[in-house]
């Protein structure tokens, strides 16, 4: 029996509370909700190091990022460490990526300097900087999604630059759309797996005009968790409209690409698997951006569906699946075993059935990270190591000292920080043990409090 196609389909900065499934009452996301309705919906999913590049690194290897050495924004991906792709070559997949890699490392310029790269946005990624991919329409990182360029190969071994027309995550999935109808017609019967990979709703927070009149900045209701100071609402009313206008440009081209699969026949032997690199704080306790443990930061939306969810299979799990979990779990799709490099957990057994890898004892907690300073101006800048767990507490240290606690079942926006109360110490302790498991079990070298 043929293997099933995979589609990875994900935005960047699209934080789990930004979809009408989660009750924002900000954004319409149809496409969204009706894939995790028909679907499995991971509503507990996390980014475990909530930046783009080592999110990716982890995403890709499935190895957590302090042992990866993918740390920071400017670190490539090493080339001796086997990606999904190599995985799934290797059992006879076919493999594609589109839109944004960022995992090709530093470009040019100071080795201190906290920008970007130059011409990223324009730069050739070699082969051998690919992941193992073979099909390949990407940039290493663009901040603009009206003038969005990608490189591709000829058939006589050049690489070509184009301009993507008009919106950045509209031209993108037109390109999605065409591979897959061209691997439908191939006679040579490969299953094949796609990365989507779109730069929006990530700021500059743009979007076509049609989206964006529906989200007039004076209608715009804030979490409870942003403070009513004025620079911090300021900036995120003149923010928000353009993330969620860019989050319902996402959810459309969702649609489209169902859409393309029911037309070709495929859809319900093709897996979508819909989630985001992480989230964007947007004000919540007055920071922006990502790279710190809150979770409007951490909370990544993460849904599995394609073909109709089975009978016997639950709609919703708070399964606490992280970065490190995504690789193992899409081969697990495929049915394909878990590389031993690999570090995260499989957890395809809760959307395909299989009675064996249902009944292992899935993690109890997920492990949180920021290995090195963001340094950018509105992220943070403290290396942290942390835990959630699935009865919902939160605990997060900084280098030899006890910062945040949190009970997330009383206290869903984070406002009471039970850190420093003596009362919850024996809250605290367990979660402090089983924080120090988590870093002997993947051999992190943080340097932790000692209580």
């Amino acid at each position: 029996m043929k293997k099933p196609n995979v589609l990875w389909i994900f935005g960047d900065q699209l934080r789990a509370q930004a979809l009408g499934l989660n009750k924002d009452p900000n954004v319409r996301t149809p496409e969204i909700d009706k894939l995790a309705q028909e679907g499995v919906h991971f509503n507990s999913a996390v980014a475990g190091t909530p930046w783009c590049t080592p999110f990716r690194g982890a995403l890709l290897t499935g190895i957590y990022p302090h042992r990866s050495g993918i740390r920071g924004n400017h670190d490539g991906l090493p080339e001796n460490i086997p990606t999904i792709a190599h995985s799934l070559k290797a059992n006879g997949y076919r493999t594609c990526w589109i839109g944004k890699w960022h995992l090709a490392g530093r470009n040019q310029g100071n080795a201190e300097s906290v920008e970007e790269p130059p011409k990223d946005s324009r730069r050739i990624i070699p082969k051998y900087r690919r992941g193992g991919f073979e099909d390949w329409f990407a940039y290493e990182n663009n901040n603009k999604p009206f003038d969005c360029w990608v490189h591709t190969d000829r058939e006589d071994s050049t690489t070509e630059s184009f301009r993507v027309p008009g919106y950045e995550t509209d031209g993108l999935t037109d390109l999605l759309i065409d591979w897959i109808e061209k691997r439908t017609r191939t006679d040579d019967d490969k299953p094949f797996f796609a990365a989507l990979s779109v730069q929006p709703p990530h700021s500059p927070y743009e979007a076509p005009a049609v989206d964006l009149q529906r989200h007039p900045a004076n209608r715009i209701l804030f979490r409870p968790n942003v403070p009513d100071v004025g620079w911090v609402r300021d900036q995120a009313g003149r923010e928000l409209p353009g993330y969620y206008a860019a989050v319902e440009r996402l959810d459309w081209n969702l649609g489209r690409i169902r859409e393309a699969l029911e037309r070709l026949g495929i859809k319900e032997h093709t897996y979508i698997v819909f989630f985001s690199d992480h989230g964007d704080m947007h004000g919540s306790h007055g920071q922006f951006r990502k790279s710190c443990p809150w979770e409007e930061a951490i909370r990544i939306p993460f849904i599995i569906g394609g073909p109709d969810r089975l009978p016997d299979v639950d709609a919703v799990t708070d399964a606490l699946i992280n970065h490190v979990d995504i690789a193992p779990t899409t081969l697990g799709l495929c049915g394909i075993p878990t590389p031993g490099g690999m570090e995260g957990y499989d957890y395809s057994g809760i959307v395909t059935g299989c009675v064996d890898r249902k009944q292992q004892e899935t993690p109890d907690s997920a492990y949180l990270s920021l290995v090195v300073p963001s340094n950018v101006r509105d992220g943070m800048d403290r290396p942290f190591r942390g835990i959630v767990t699935r009865d919902r507490w939160k605990y997060v240290v900084l280098e030899q000292q006890p910062w945040l606690l949190f009970n997330l079942n009383e206290d869903p926006y984070e406002q009471v920080n039970l850190a420093h109360i003596r009362r919850y110490y024996h809250i605290r302790e367990p979660l402090h043990q089983r924080l120090l498991q988590w870093a002997a079990h993947t051999a992190d070298a943080f340097p932790f409090p000692t209580l």
